[in-house]
């Protein structure tokens, strides 16, 4: 099968002397959550046709990548609920206006999502909210479908929300079942957890899981002992899956900001957080690290790098301080820009002081923002700044925790055709688990400029890579390769450019 991408570098306008060696990372992750819990990024609105509906998409999928962005984190389950076509839960209402109703003229609407994202060389991450059941009471408009009707002992109302019961094996076992299907099925680069697991807390409301507890918790084990083991369990069988089935696929979880204040315990971080990550939510992020369950955690620190109470400049400090054997990126909150009480967020510089500082600590290697939203169409002011000083040019992905050598052959050349600026290039490749087509710009001898991606498919072998240089550019030496799911890089294979 072919596949044709078409790859436009905006690069008329650049002169020779732009391309010399990038500070910038790499290898550093580069993406954005695109919500679609109360149609919060997408769809806009859930009763708008699919045209519409797949043009938004597009939309915020083209302004990231202009932003060499190179993974997109999209909500795919919010509520017991689903973006794609499953027995195992019904469709979304955030996607057709109607849960359990099936979209229209829009088919295999998460496919459609993965190969868009993909054909402008950035990941797929599959974000699935595991345990919120319902985002409000109104039970009247769920489907019959939905667990709430077919396993209503499976759920437990706190606050104006219902809850899967996380202390239920069999809830365990359902949840997992999800994410094995959407490994096995679809093509995605990565299945992402976010920062809902027990709810947050509720004054005066309790989480009546008390029987649950009688029944499993273990002799002088304690509830919240129990409860973090529950949410432990779930982690590693959704693990053990996605090793089993497809070990080149990751498994991300970003949780709330905070492990522990220190107030609580000596180990925790210089904060005053309201609720923690491990008392409150009952996480436990740094054993999923210890047992390697986790391939990047993404500690969502949306307060300003010197907000008093829990700083952005502590919470990522202590994260790359504590933890080491997995990929540590920090979550941004470009939604507070000029929209929070806190005035530093009225700085066109805070985000971009905060990448820069994320920078600087070793242990991060990336970045994520949420949400999609916050900078399509607007703070127009802070992309300048962050395409100019950090994003000018594309990174390469991290690797993954699971490493398995292997020799991926390089990309053979079938054809290259220039025609003034235009060059067309057609790769065969024979890797049967790619990743990334990768081009370079050669500076020198020992140093390399990445230019641009395409997304590579072990069922797709021939690729069309369409790009536009400059005429000075031309003369330039060009090099390919091909990195495998592992981020495993062949050698590189040289492009000589020569004009019609």
């Amino acid at each position: 099968m072919q596949r044709i991408c078409y790859i436009v570098l905006l690069l008329c306008c650049i002169s020779c002397s732009t391309y010399k060696k990038s500070n910038a990372p790499k290898k550093e992750f580069r993406g954005v959550w695109i919500a679609t819990v109360v149609n919060i990024d997408w769809p806009k609105n859930a009763n708008d046709d699919s045209a519409k509906q797949k043009k938004d998409f597009l939309k915020i999928l083209d302004f990231y990548q202009k932003l060499n962005f190179n993974a997109a984190i999209v909500q795919i389950r919010t509520a017991g609920d689903a973006f794609y076509k499953t027995n195992l839960a019904p469709w979304s209402k955030y996607l057709t206006g109607k849960e359990g109703e099936a979209p229209k003229d829009f088919n295999e609407p998460l496919n459609w999502m993965i190969a868009e994202t993909h054909k402008r060389g950035m990941e797929f991450h599959a974000w699935l909210n595991p345990y919120r059941a319902t985002f409000n009471l109104d039970t009247l408009s769920l489907s019959k479908e939905h667990d709430f009707y077919k396993h209503p002992d499976w759920m437990l109302k706190y606050g104006k929300k219902y809850y899967y019961n996380p202390g239920l094996p069999e809830v365990q076992h359902k949840l997992t079942n999800i994410i094995t299907e959407i490994v096995t099925d679809y093509p995605v680069d990565a299945i992402h957890f976010d920062d809902y697991f027990y709810p947050y807390k509720i004054k005066d409301e309790v989480f009546n899981d008390s029987i649950t507890f009688k029944t499993y918790g273990l002799q002088n084990q304690r509830l919240d002992d129990w409860r973090r083991s529950n949410v432990d369990s779930l982690v590693k069988k959704v693990h053990r899956s996605i090793r089993k089935n497809k070990p080149w696929v990751q498994f991300g979880i970003s949780p709330f900001g905070v492990w522990k204040n220190k107030s609580t315990d000596p180990k925790g971080s210089d904060t005053k957080a309201g609720q923690t990550t491990y008392e409150d939510l009952y996480a436990d992020p740094l054993l999923w690290i210890e047992k390697g369950w986790i391939d990047y955690l993404v500690p969502q620190a949306y307060w300003s790098m010197d907000y008093d109470p829990a700083s952005h400049r502590t919470i990522a400090t202590w994260w790359a301080n504590t933890i080491e054997n997995t990929n540590l990126y920090m979550g941004n909150g470009p939604y507070k820009i000029k929209n929070n009480t806190d005035k530093a967020w009225n700085k066109k510089k805070e985000i971009p002081k905060q990448i820069a500082f994320a920078r600087e600590e070793p242990n991060i290697t990336g970045n994520v923002f949420f949400s999609a939203k916050s900078l399509l169409g607007q703070n127009e002011n802070v992309t300048k700044i962050l395409k100019r000083k950090f994003y000018r040019f594309p990174a390469q992905n991290p690797d993954g925790l699971v490493k398995s050598k292997r020799n991926v052959p390089k990309p053979k050349i079938e054809s290259i055709q220039v025609n003034e600026t235009n060059i067309r290039i057609n790769t065969v490749h024979k890797d049967s688990i790619p990743r990334f087509l990768q081009f370079y710009l050669k500076l020198d001898s020992n140093e390399k400029l990445l230019i641009k991606k395409s997304y590579l498919s072990e069922n797709e072998n021939l690729n069309t890579t369409q790009i536009q240089l400059p005429k000075s550019q031309l003369k330039n030496m060009m090099v390919v390769s091909v990195i495998d799911a592992y981020g495993n890089e062949s050698e590189l294979q040289p492009l000589k450019l020569k004009s019609d």
